[in-house]
């Protein structure tokens, strides 16, 4: 089993793939598309869950998905054709870092994703140059809440304090909006779900081939969460607006 099949697994109670619950998602919707008539872009969409609820709730809104799954596309194909919301969605399979269009967005969404282009700074400036004037970026990234162990920064990476993120994200010219910090409750129950379902999977395929390896990585991953991360790892969205334009 790949990668990509273990984390469809895991994702399969909590589609968000971000340790944000439902209201939470909401809100920086909200705040993302005021006017509801925007045309938006995800750059790493997967199988389009943020795209699909902005959709869903405003009826004048057009969309645009880009990610290197077509797996997860054609999941966010089906699932906008059940929703109705099918004509104002284009997804397509290449790399977000490579995607270009003859349109600016008035939102750009890339949360959970700045792995894909290398940092919370590269990210920004990909976003940049799909930004229409007056248009919004919302960006999700991990922080350490506090000084973070070897192991955490290896699995990790270059992650700084919350100010700091902060600090560097006004420094590279942009304006915070509006925020919502994870709270403990959204990265526990986040953490559960992906790691709760690939252990119910196992445990309901015991004769399938993978079920031993799959169970073992759900006790992994379980174990550096509760022993690793767990207390000093955090998450930030942020919708953000060039600070000149």
């Amino acid at each position: 089993m790949n990668r990509e099949q273990i984390s469809g697994i895991a994702h399969a109670d909590h589609p968000i793939k971000s340790p944000l619950d439902d209201d939470s998602v909401r809100q920086l919707l909200e705040r993302g598309v005021p006017r509801g008539d925007e045309r938006v872009l995800d750059l790493g969409c997967g199988g389009g869950e943020w795209l699909l609820r902005a959709l869903n709730t405003h009826p004048n809104l057009l969309a645009e998905g880009v990610d290197t799954s077509e797996h997860a596309l054609r999941q966010a194909r089906e699932a906008a054709s059940r929703l109705g919301v099918h004509t104002r969605l284009a997804l397509h399979h290449q790399e977000a870092a490579d995607f270009r269009s003859t349109y600016s967005f008035d939102l750009v969404l890339s949360v959970g994703a700045t792995h894909a282009f290398g940092g919370l700074l590269p990210t920004l400036a990909a976003a940049r140059k799909h930004l229409a004037p007056g248009g919004r970026v919302l960006i999700g990234e991990g922080f350490w809440e506090r000084e973070p162990s070897p192991e955490a920064v290896e699995m990790f990476g270059d992650l700084t304090d919350l100010a700091t993120t902060v600090d560097r994200v006004v420094a590279d010219g942009w304006t915070p909006v509006h925020g919502h910090i994870s709270t403990r409750r959204e990265l526990d129950d986040y953490e559960w779900a992906c790691w709760g379902a690939l252990a119910s999977w196992a445990l309901d395929h015991p004769a399938d081939p993978d079920s031993s390896h799959v169970l073992e990585t759900a006790a992994i991953r379980r174990t550096e969460w509760l022993r690793v991360y767990r207390d000093m790892w955090g998450f930030v969205g942020l919708v953000l607006r060039r600070t000149s334009d």
